[in-house]
């Protein structure tokens, strides 16, 4: 499709005008304070920027991150701190900042529309909503120029701009279509107590999945993938089910934990868990930690030990405990929620 890039018209834009004034600075998530000093007009999440939405008939810019997150800081470094690109988002968009972790209602909520769009997710999460707040495109890490099948922001952002301004109708269909998909999605989310056939088809997934040779779900990147080891401990244990089907479920939860304990994933001198490995071997890994990783693998070796007593979920238990101790205590006695991969 033929389009026209209206970022430079000069009858739509005047270029001796001051670039809209950052808002971030008054914030106290340190992840909003790293993009202070972005020549982007970040707002944060609120109505008053949605409200200069709609006085400037334009759509929204919506970008989610974490502190820790290094995609979020190249991304940050790439594309928010450059000029160009600030030119064109200001000039196509109005632009908000969240931090997952100050605001994991909103981040569950659009990562559901990014898993429903394109079957998967990640941080940072970038999307774009109309000035009402439904989202019409969404997709994780961007880099500055097109490379490859990778879209640049400098292309799509004159690219969303001549959509909003010349197929609206268009762009609108598509957010309510995105919008019914996400209500049939949390409905039956909403469902209440799960049954028996659910479990059955759940734990059929789960086989299809498991990675036989070095545990875990998937091929690479490969992340814990903790609530399915739960379950799988969960389902191990229940009478309903026959023992030869506890006996492999509860294996399968075993190797993993086994294969991430031994690979590069697993910090041999630091303690704890990486948030996730680069390959499917869990050597490499990919070097934030996260509090609730920490959490939720703690709880796993302990059910696992509840389930089968083995010295080796003691001693992981233990490992995570003394990286939480050293590592996540903050003085206050409260808790740091993660470690940078770039500090």
């Amino acid at each position: 499709m033929i389009y026209r890039d209206f970022s430079n018209d000069p009858n739509l834009r005047d270029p001796s005008a001051p670039p809209p004034r950052n808002r971030l600075g008054g914030e106290a998530s340190p992840y909003l304070l790293q993009h202070a000093g972005n020549p982007i007009g970040w707002y944060p999440w609120g109505d008053e920027a949605f409200e200069a939405a709609r006085a400037e008939d334009k759509p929204v810019f919506l970008s989610i991150g974490y502190s820790s997150c290094h995609w979020c800081h190249v991304m940050e470094r790439e594309c928010f701190s450059d000029p160009e690109v600030a030119d064109l988002m200001n000039d196509a968009c109005i632009a908000i900042k969240v931090d997952r972790e100050e605001r994991p209602d909103l981040d569950g909520l659009f990562m559901d529309i990014c898993h429903i769009q394109n079957g998967s997710g990640g941080w940072p999460l970038n999307l774009f909503l109309t000035p009402e707040g439904k989202p019409f495109f969404a997709t994780t890490w961007l880099p500055k120029r097109t490379t490859g099948q990778m879209p640049g922001l400098t292309d799509i952002l004159p690219r969303v701009k001549w959509l909003w301004l010349m197929q609206r109708e268009d762009v609108l269909r598509g957010a309510d279509s995105l919008a019914e998909a996400l209500a049939v999605r949390l409905k039956s989310a909403a469902g209440g107590r799960i049954g028996g056939t659910a479990v059955r088809a759940a734990i059929a997934e789960l086989r299809e999945l498991f990675d036989s040779q070095w545990g875990g779900f998937g091929f690479a990147p490969k992340f814990p993938a903790v609530p399915r080891l739960l379950f799988l401990l969960d389902q191990a244990r229940s009478p309903a089910n026959p023992k030869a089907e506890c006996e492999e479920l509860f294996a399968m939860a075993d190797l993993t934990l086994r294969r991430m304990w031994r690979g590069g994933i697993h910090d041999h001198l630091g303690g704890g868990f990486a948030r996730y490995a680069t390959d499917e071997q869990w050597i490499v890994p990919h070097f934030e930690k996260m509090l609730v990783d920490q959490a939720l693998l703690l709880l796993a070796a302990a059910l696992a030990h509840e389930i089968r007593p083995d010295p080796f979920y003691r001693t992981m238990a233990e490992d995570i405990v003394g990286c939480v101790r050293r590592d996540f205590t903050a003085p206050e006695s409260c808790f740091w929620t993660s470690l940078d991969a770039d500090s």
